[in-house]
């Protein structure tokens, strides 16, 4: 395929990735990332195995999701081992070409000027599709960038592998038509070092001007539909149920607070790192007699009922509610619920993870942190925040200041346009300065 770049006023671009759906960190920036291009007067389109946007601006491949079964499948025979058969590679490069003509017929079928690989580049999450957008950026020579979000180098399961070849052939590729964007110093240094590739720094952002966080008509009595009072202290947990996300901390801190009628929520399910770790946290609740609630049940990515007329809510319709946001990471990309918690005003305990030292804490944020482990002196800081009306204010209005200054879309769009005038020159259209659209 003949690529064709234009320099016209309207770019068409495409997203690709396994998953484009749900509440992960790679589906909510996508979004926002849209949302900017769309607002420079772009087309934005969509290409992955698991898709919730409109079908006439995307396109469905299920066997692009890293747990189609084919997939999983191939990947138990990739990990943990240090060498592979004859058939499973055949296996890796008959999937990779099935993917490939996809690929190809998603960028002649909406003429993409541009593409965005969300993180299938980065982490081995699918092999065969990593591969397969590999090799048709170097056929083509379609103008990429090359989101990354997390590399398999940070994850310990991916180490032991019997790919090391394609692992440095596609994960990620250096070719000339690509800019890589990493979301982190961190990543950004080890990229370097590891593979002699340059890259953006783009933080995750939010929409500190524009996003509506208070309570409405519809979310007005969330509390009351999940059993709880409004004399009840609701501690959110907004992550998943993975051991990297320590929510043993927020386990320790509720059962070690003087303060009454304390519930711990629990916003997501266990996710693709297996169910171990959920079983365990379980068990950990019930032996501290941890009043715990997994709530995963009742969030959706957007507003529903059930079958039997129950209201289905967003994470952004629980923030509203709650007392405190726990954030006990060990590992972080960067930190999508720190910036929730901050947006929506909220007394905020953080583990100091690796990214959070380098790009957040110098901002000089007001928060609750801990190293790893909880001290007494952050259980008494924490209920010093719960009981002081006064201490609490001031501390979220100056991270809600601070948010907006270093990680409001003001900023995404600083770095979308320089991303774009790399490849064409100058921003094809769009007023930078302006709000989405124009406004």
């Amino acid at each position: 395929m003949k690529n064709k770049l234009k320099r016209a006023k309207s770019l068409n671009i495409g997203f690709i990735s396994t998953r484009f759906k749900g509440l992960d960190g790679v589906s909510l920036e996508s979004t926002k990332w849209a949302e900017i291009f769309e607002g420079f007067h772009h087309s934005c389109y969509w290409f992955a195995g698991e898709l919730d946007k409109d079908p006439q601006t995307g396109m469905l491949v299920p066997e692009a999701f890293f747990q189609h079964p084919d997939n999983v499948a191939l990947s138990g025979e990739l990990f943990g081992v240090q060498t592979r058969t004859r058939t499973v590679t055949d296996r890796i490069y008959n999937q990779k070409e099935y993917l490939k003509e996809k690929i190809y017929a998603f960028i002649e079928g909406f003429n993409l000027d541009l593409v965005v690989a969300e993180n299938i580049l980065a982490i081995p999450m699918h092999i065969p599709l990593g591969v397969a957008l590999t090799e048709v950026i170097a056929e083509t020579g379609i103008p990429t960038i090359a989101h990354h979000h997390d590399f398999y180098w940070e994850r310990p399961r991916f180490l032991l592998n019997a790919i090391p070849d394609i692992l440095d052939m596609a994960f990620p590729p250096d070719l000339p038509s690509m800019k890589h964007v990493v979301i982190n110093t961190v990543a950004q240094k080890d990229l370097a070092a590891k593979t002699g590739i340059s890259s953006q720094l783009i933080y995750n952002v939010i929409d500190f001007e524009r996003a509506k966080t208070g309570i409405d008509d519809y979310n007005r009595n969330l509390r009351a539909d999940m059993g709880f009072s409004d004399q009840d202290i609701l501690i959110l947990q907004p992550t998943r149920v993975v051991s990297r996300k320590g929510i043993e901390q927020a386990l320790y801190l509720v059962e070690r607070l003087r303060v009454p009628y304390l519930n711990l929520l629990i916003s997501h399910s266990p996710g693709d790192e297996g169910e171990e770790y959920f079983t365990w946290i379980q068990d950990t609740a019930r032996r501290q007699k941890v009043p715990v609630h997994f709530i995963y049940n009742r969030l959706h990515e957007s507003r529903s009922q059930t079958p039997d007329g129950r209201k289905v809510y967003t994470l952004w319709d629980v923030y509203p509610h709650t007392d405190l946001i726990t954030y006990p990471s060990l590992y972080e990309g960067f930190g999508n619920a720190f910036l929730e918690a901050i947006l929506f005003k909220k007394p905020l305990l953080v583990n100091r993870y690796s990214v959070y030292i380098v790009d957040i804490e110098p901002k000089g944020f007001d928060v609750i942190a801990i190293d790893g482990f909880l001290t007494e002196a952050a259980v008494r800081k924490v209920e010093e925040v719960l009981k002081d009306a006064d201490r609490r204010r001031a501390m979220v209005e100056r991270n809600f200041e601070l948010g907006r200054k270093y990680f409001s879309y003001s900023s995404l769009k600083r770095g979308l346009s320089t991303l774009l005038t790399s490849f064409f020159g100058t921003i094809p259209s769009g007023n930078l300065a302006g709000g989405m659209n124009g406004q």
